[in-house]
């Protein structure tokens, strides 16, 4: 176990980055003494991508809420309206529910915030929504004095039902680790649209809803066989692989030449000096595998229009638990989480 690391007297932007700050943060202060379910469900101690309550019948209700402050608000590939859908379908699918009943959204604006463009995102909300099967049924709207925000803030809540519930945790040695296509590819177009870096290509983000891929996924596996899901966001595939071996207490081995990665999101991490490992995504997902179905799961993606790029990248080892190891072929080094905020504001 990781002993709880000090906090300090006040909140960073660390504390807002997706690894070990953010979790110590949730743990010490948000978590504590709140979160208590019932028996076989999911609260906020677990610190998953949702919370888990038994509702009989082997059915699960599982619900997760996010809020989303991207600048800026419009980006190659999507917008916040888009991301703030996504996000909150993607990490129903995470728990394996797949099919959202509805979503939730409060929408913070500031003064002087343009009708034109509060139009254009909920155009981007209807659509995304209807890609995902789902739709916003309530919500909430409070407006700020100009200069109290900047811009607009949107937070989401989704509520499914699922009989097939899975978590981050039930990795074991020999398991294989699946992610179902590029990394990296939403942190690094949002900086390289900030920077306005004059790219031959242009980066874009691979924000958007992976319910129904994911939902492919645990068909060709089968029961039981998917045993632990993750979406890579802040913190990107390190951060989500470092929460999956932790609280599975397996080591993790991961195949540098494996991952996939596009030429583009490659080298434009080596101009800013950021690894895409490290950097965020808003429509790929991460998945602990059975060994015995890791190829047909790997097919299934593939076969998906969303999995085209889906790489089996690493697997579970009883050594070093918790540790993640990354081995360039050349040799193996442990693969470090992101320390401060990177990329300061992208989710």
């Amino acid at each position: 176990m990781r002993g709880l690391r000090p906090l300090g007297d006040r909140v960073t932007m660390e504390h807002g980055a997706g690894g070990g700050a953010m979790r110590a943060l949730i743990e010490q202060i948000f978590a504590d003494g709140l979160g208590d379910v019932a028996a076989g469900g999911v609260g906020l101690a677990a610190m998953d991508d949702g919370a888990v309550l038994p509702v009989g019948d082997g059915r699960w209700l599982v619900i997760t809420t996010d809020s989303h402050v991207i600048q800026p608000i419009f980006f190659p590939g999507g917008d916040i309206g888009r991301l703030s859908v996504s996000g909150t379908v993607n990490d129903l699918a995470m728990m394996g529910a797949t099919e959202p009943l509805a979503l939730t959204c409060a929408t913070i604006l500031e003064d002087g915030f343009r009708r034109d463009d509060l139009e254009r995102i909920w155009r981007s909300i209807r659509a995304t929504c209807a890609e995902a099967g789902t739709t916003v049924v309530t919500g909430d709207t409070k407006v700020m004095r100009h200069g109290e925000l900047d811009g607009i803030v949107l937070n989401t809540t989704g509520i499914a039902l699922t009989d097939r519930f899975v978590g981050d945790a039930g990795l074991r040695p020999g398991d294989r680790l699946l992610v179902t296509g590029t990394v990296g590819d939403h942190g690094l177009a949002i900086m390289a649209t900030r920077n306005e870096l004059a790219l031959e290509t242009a980066l874009c983000s691979d924000v958007g809803p992976v319910n129904g891929l994911v939902r492919a996924l645990l068909d060709a596996a089968g029961p039981g066989n998917v045993v632990a899901m993750k979406d890579p966001t802040r913190g990107g595939l390190s951060s989500a692989l470092h929460e999956m071996a932790h609280k599975s207490k397996v080591g993790i081995v991961v195949e540098e030449q494996a991952v996939p990665v596009r030429d583009e999101v490659r080298a434009v991490g080596e101009l800013l000096g950021i690894d895409p490992l490290l950097v965020a995504n808003e429509g790929k997902a991460v998945l602990g595998v059975r060994p015995e179905v890791a190829e047909a799961v790997l097919a299934a993606a593939r076969a998906h229009p969303l999995g085209k790029d889906a790489a089996l990248v690493g697997v579970c080892v009883a050594e070093r638990p918790g540790a993640v190891v990354l081995d360039t072929g050349f040799g193996r080094r442990l693969l470090g989480e992101a320390t401060g905020e990177l990329l300061p504001r992208i989710c």
